[in-house]
């Protein structure tokens, strides 16, 4: 029988449990060629192994699903195929930004079925916010393809868990967006707080010492601006398609 679902009192053994039994079931997948890709065979071990949402905790990163799966091939004796000689190596496969945009594209179609409070936000929906952002960061950094990412995803998890919608849209992105978008992403929250003026000063110190500490409010500004009804944006496909031809034009 499948273990329950993490929640978030799951006991800190316990989580440590269950991410290592998904990541070995992830590497399964992988050596059996049931998956192809790291985050889809993290996802489906998940699904396979819980019956709802694991909380991040629990989640292996792929790091940890390399390792195992490297363990099982050395533990099988074993030759590694190509597509598994990729995956334990970390290499993307040909179809993996293409997945990942495809990934990006679903969970910004959700973001338009999530209405914000009128009363901090009268644009609507969050998946126009979110364009809004983009858009505002694009005109002061229209090459900074990682800070755009973040711009168009930093609110992805309201359409997954509103009540923890940072931990869920980091655990949806984790594997698909660069440790630098995940950052921006992770942090915008607090570079809001820091320009409302209630950050507490060791924070402020931390998040000013970072070497991206300007682009981080520039995103904040962005985040508090893009809230006006009616202001012309570009479509999903549209914003996703230029960070993709900047990710193709300066190699990602």
């Amino acid at each position: 029988m499948s273990p329950e679902p993490a929640d978030s009192d799951l006991p800190a053994d316990s989580a440590a449990k269950l991410r290592r039994e998904i990541a070995a079931a992830a590497a399964r997948m992988l050596l059996h060629r049931q998956e192809k890709e790291i985050g889809k065979a993290r996802i489906a071990a998940a699904r396979a192994l819980c019956r709802n949402w694991v909380r991040p905790a629990a989640m292996p990163s792929e790091v940890e699903i390399r390792e195992e799966l490297k363990y099982l091939v050395g533990a099988t004796g074993g030759a590694i195929e190509p597509d598994d000689a990729a995956a334990a190596s970390g290499e993307e496969e040909p179809g993996y930004d293409a997945a990942r945009f495809d990934l990006f594209r679903g969970l910004l179609r959700r973001l338009e079925q999530v209405q914000l409070p009128r009363d901090r936000h009268p644009e609507g929906d969050a998946l126009y916010h979110s364009l809004q952002v983009f858009a505002l960061v694009r005109q002061s950094a229209p090459y900074d393809e990682e800070l755009l990412l973040a711009a168009l995803l930093h609110d992805v998890g309201k359409a997954i868990d509103p009540r923890a919608h940072l931990a869920a849209g980091l655990q949806a992105l984790d594997g698909a967006v660069t440790p630098r978008t995940r950052w921006f992403i992770e942090h915008h929250g607090e570079a809001q707080q820091l320009l409302e003026g209630s950050l507490g000063v060791r924070a402020r110190r931390r998040l000013a010492h970072h070497p991206d500490y300007e682009e981080l409010l520039l995103l904040a500004r962005s985040d508090r601006a893009g809230r006006v009804c009616g202001a012309s944006v570009p479509t999903a496909d549209e914003a996703l398609d230029y960070v993709r031809g900047l990710e193709a034009e300066f190699g990602g």
